[in-house]
């Protein structure tokens, strides 16, 4: 702790004392909340010297505390009352943080980019807010742009009307700052500033220059367009912050989880980047989320603007009705589901992931090919699954994916382009998938691996069923993908992750077709279906044909090659 973070600095106080309650255990939190404390505790450790590349400066730090509590609520009971915010610990940990740090040689701000996830109703709409009009007026920014940034003009909006309240109600930042609160905008006249919404619906986002970017709600951004220009248009400002702040969500291919899985990478020390901060308030492994003190953990406002009877009436709620559940664990608990589904249960398919898992170690091993045909915008999958075999009793599974080249190269395709980037996804020349890459794929996999049986949909399969045989390979198995061939696969899948009976090297294809993966249902039985057209489940279709035919594995063939139908 800084020797002068004394009472000349309360805010900054207030937030190393909130880190330090972190660490020490005394506060409950989630291990990304303690691993972002310990950075900040680490980083005032390491960078204490004149020599250091960064400093921390308690003054400035405060001093946009200080600015904020200034404003007033502008919405609920404390709005009723003509309450000023109150800043609590966690808040000024966060501000102090982001707004604190600075560059040595510069005299700018180090971090350029602020990622803030944290459940609904703890007020960081009404901080963003705040942060905006502090951005606007009191930086220091000569011709300051500040946007509320969101996909649709209405979120834009949201963030921004309320900054437009607060500075219209609180005079004082009017007369001293020079500020003007206009229909569509803020400004600042005489450092020609300006605030306003501004939304991926515009016409040309091209050329901007801004100096903050707010963006609420962040897991709602179906693309990462509207990221991408805001990152471009911060790059010529000297200090420039992109303020990100989101609960959870089920869209894993989204710019969101980009940003989600840098900031894990930031704080658990895979990776190192010094512009960038975050903070991810959710639950650990094995909390209950239906318990209180899991809400205390990744509520930071549990008790304050979280009122614990509403909360529990939400729990039990989800509780009795699985339809409400992935609004509970996402905006109340702050956890990525597995799609609106009721399937898996959230995470579980992510705790199964190895990252040390390895194809190569299973050579000769005994497996199961299965494979789901595309030709053009869904992605053909071929998985290999192993399964318990002496020593082992647990599955695995590895994935190969297939898009022509044409579908990858889209504009909206960038999560297409980085899986192709990571080696996950083969991109075929042309606008249709060539299946000789499939069928060479195959060749390997029977060369190195003892394949029992390849399964496929017999849809569009016809020609690669031939080629299969041409080549040598076993002779294909068609599983027809209905409810009474799936279903059944689908509760064997189920007990296996539940069990942590199946591991996965932790591809991100296969896991994000998982969480798009929901239920159709049909008495008795069900069979996996997707939400959306760009929601794929490709992969998942190719496992639950591997451990369709490994449960059926004794029944004998049919013809030259043999159908699985429901009487099989």
């Amino acid at each position: 702790m800084p020797k002068t973070a004394t009472r000349t600095f309360p805010h900054v106080m207030r937030g190393l004392e909130y880190a330090q309650s972190v660490i020490d255990g005394t506060r409950p939190a989630c291990r990304w909340v303690r691993l972002a404390c310990e950075r900040q505790q680490r980083d005032l450790d390491q960078f204490a010297g004149k020599d250091s590349p960064f400093y921390f400066d308690e003054a400035a730090a405060e001093r946009v505390c200080t600015i904020i509590e200034h404003f007033p609520h502008i919405k609920g009971i404390w709005a009723q009352h003509h309450k000023r915010i109150e800043l609590e610990g966690w808040q000024c940990f966060i501000i102090s943080v982001v707004f604190g740090w600075m560059c040595t040689a510069s005299r700018t701000r180090r971090f350029r980019v602020a990622y803030v996830e944290v459940p609904r109703k703890n007020a960081k709409s009404t901080i963003t807010s705040a942060i905006g009009n502090y951005l606007l007026a009191c930086d220091g920014e000569a011709g300051s742009y500040v946007v509320s940034a969101a996909n649709t003009r209405d979120q834009a909006k949201l963030v921004f009307n309320d900054a437009q309240l607060m500075a219209r109600r609180e005079p004082g930042f009017l007369s001293k700052f020079g500020v003007e609160v206009r229909a569509h905008v803020i400004v600042q006249p005489d450092t020609a500033s300006k605030f306003e919404a501004l939304s991926a619906e515009h016409s040309n986002l091209d050329g901007l220059n801004v100096h903050g970017a707010l963006i609420d709600e962040l897991h709602a951004h179906p693309t990462r367009g509207l990221w991408d220009v805001l990152e471009t248009a911060t790059g010529s400002r000297s200090q420039s912050l992109i303020w990100a702040i989101t609960t959870a969500g089920d869209n894993r291919a989204s710019v969101c989880y980009d940003q989600r899985n840098h900031v894990i990478s930031i704080l658990s020390g895979s990776v190192r980047d010094e512009s960038y901060f975050g903070i991810i308030y959710t639950l650990d492994d094995g909390d209950d989320p239906y318990e209180e003190e899991s809400w205390i953990k990744c509520n930071p406002n549990y008790g304050i603007s979280i009122y614990p009877d509403g909360l529990r009436t939400k729990a039990k709620r989800a509780q009795q009705m699985p339809s409400a559940q992935p609004a509970f664990f996402t905006k109340h608990c702050n956890i990525w589901i597995n799609a609106a589904m009721n399937w898996l249960p959230a995470g579980a398919w992510d705790k199964c992931g190895d990252d040390e898992l390895d194809i190569q170690d299973f050579a000769h091993q005994p497996c199961y090919v299965g494979i789901d045909l595309a030709l053009r915008s869904d992605i053909a999958a071929l998985v290999v699954a192993f399964p318990p075999h002496k020593a082992r009793d647990w599955w695995a599974v590895f994935g190969r994916y297939y898009l022509p080249e044409d579908t990858v190269n889209r504009t909206e395709n960038t999560h297409f382009q980085a899986w192709e980037t990571m080696g996950r996804l083969t991109a075929t020349m042309g606008a249709i998938t060539d299946f000789d890459y499939i069928i060479a794929a195959l060749g390997d996999i029977c060369a190195q691996y003892d394949v029992k049986e390849i399964a496929l949909d017999p849809f569009d399969a016809g020609p690669l069923i031939v080629d299969i045989e041409k080549a040598g390979l076993p002779r294909p198995v068609e599983v027809r993908q209905t409810a009474p061939n799936l279903s059944p696969s689908m509760v064997e899948l189920e007990g296996l992750v539940l069990s942590k009976k199946i591991k996965h090297d932790g591809d991100p294809i296969l896991g994000w077709m998982m969480s798009n993966v929901k239920v159709a249902r049909a008495g008795d039985l069900f069979k996996p279906i997707k939400e959306s057209e760009e929601k794929k489940i490709d992969g998942v279709i190719g496992l639950l044909m591997c451990i369709n035919r490994a449960m059926r594995r004794d029944q004998p063939a049919i013809g030259r090659v043999r159908v699985i139908s429901m009487e099989d």
